[in-house]
């Protein structure tokens, strides 16, 4: 159904439904449920979508649980291709982004055995946002101490970092790490969080825990903001964070002989 003869259906102009498909106009609850029942939307979906408009005016939100998560991922893919800039403050392990399958499977241990390698590869396929035409500008700002991680064994992480390496040189990409030894506080000590900013709407940021997730979509976005301009102060140049790189590549690889 084109935007149009939605429009029509629901008795409202086309630019009101181009207007809450980009995000720039915040329909009402019953906007939503008139919306959902003309697309023969019903059932446990329809109650939950229509819920979700009623919180929209305020809408950091925490998702907890397996639907929850899934929700979670299904946003997170969203916002990577919709984004025209993203941040990644990574304290404890590489970002998303840019894992390896096999780091990737080593992360996710604990998956159950049939749903571990479609997890695995929808995590590496996310990884095409930033080859294709469009991508945004990803800057990842990994901690030392991530580096150091030996996450499925040393072959498997030496076989990240050089993954790290490599998307570094792509042209929208960079890299830049933490030291591990630090002579001040600084916000990553606070732990990890991602940064998301589009072309017409506001700024969102992503954190995420053991079991839930948080998005935080209103005025605490700027103090995130302003955390990753400090950061970047912080951490190595991409040059330097290149050269330590490859520097515990070699010392994995010295430990794996």
């Amino acid at each position: 159904m084109t935007q149009q003869e939605l429009a029509d259906q629901i008795g409202v102009s086309h630019v009101s439904v181009s207007r809450y498909e980009s995000g720039t106009r915040l329909p009402k609850p019953e906007d939503v449920a008139q919306i959902l029942a003309t697309l023969g939307v019903n059932g446990e979906r329809y109650a939950e979508l229509v819920d979700m408009a009623r919180g929209a005016e305020h809408p950091n939100w925490l998702e907890t649980g397996k639907s929850g998560l899934r929700r979670e991922l299904t946003t997170i893919i969203e916002f990577e291709r919709t984004a025209t800039n993203i941040v990644e403050v990574a304290t404890a392990i590489v970002p998303g982004l840019l894992q390896t399958a096999d780091f990737a499977r080593a992360m996710m241990g604990e998956v159950p055995g049939p749903d571990l390698e479609a997890r695995v590869a929808m995590r590496v396929g996310r990884r095409d946002v930033l080859s294709r035409p469009g991508a945004p500008e990803f800057t990842a700002i990994i901690s030392e101490v991530a580096l150091w991680q030996r996450i499925g064994g040393a072959s498997v992480m030496a076989d990240q970092l050089r993954q790290l390496l490599k998307m570094g040189g792509f042209p929208n990409v960079t890299i830049l790490v933490l030291p591990a030894v630090a002579e001040r506080w600084h916000p990553a000590h606070a732990g990890s969080f991602i940064l998301y900013e589009f072309p017409k709407s506001q700024p969102i940021v992503h954190l995420e825990h053991f079991a839930s997730g948080a998005f935080l979509y209103s005025k605490e976005v700027s103090a995130y903001q302003s955390a990753v301009a400090t950061l970047r102060e912080v951490a190595m140049d991409s040059e330097r964070s290149a050269e330590l790189i490859a520097d515990v590549i070699e010392e994995l690889q010295g430990s794996n002989t």
